[in-house]
């Protein structure tokens, strides 16, 4: 990953296969939706059409050097990238999610990092909300 354009090549692969195969698998799954980035990947879909392991295993059999696995929701929740998605009735609800490993460390005003990446001093970190 230290050369400019890994993350361009990274994706080549990813989206000719989400473009060419994925879809299909989806459209013929009747899945509602489909929001990838980079490896995480958010299936929405109906249980009473849409049989998930089905889906998973159209997936795995699309390539021997990409395996893909499977995390349901628990208790109407489930985390995506940084955010938990919760369902409420027919609403969602949107939080910030941490994972149990975060130390809630900043980069302070004085280090070596690019400017962009430094913390104002004024903040202390972060919190995890339940």
């Amino acid at each position: 990953m230290g050369v400019p354009t890994s993350s361009i090549f990274s994706e080549i692969y990813p989206q000719y296969i989400e473009n060419t195969k994925i879809c299909e698998i989806l459209v013929r799954h009747k899945t509602e939706g489909h929001f990838r980035y980079v490896d995480d990947i958010l299936l929405l879909y109906k249980q009473d059409q849409t049989n998930i392991q089905e889906v998973l295993d159209n997936f795995n059999n699309l390539t021997p050097n990409i395996k893909f696995t499977l995390e349901e929701e628990k208790d109407n929740k489930i985390n995506f990238l940084d955010i938990t998605i919760a369902k409420d009735y027919d609403n969602l609800i949107f939080g910030i999610y941490r994972k149990p490993t975060a130390t809630g460390g900043i980069i302070p005003k004085d280090s070596c990092h690019p400017k962009e990446q430094q913390s104002d001093t004024s903040i202390t970190g972060w919190r995890r909300t339940t």
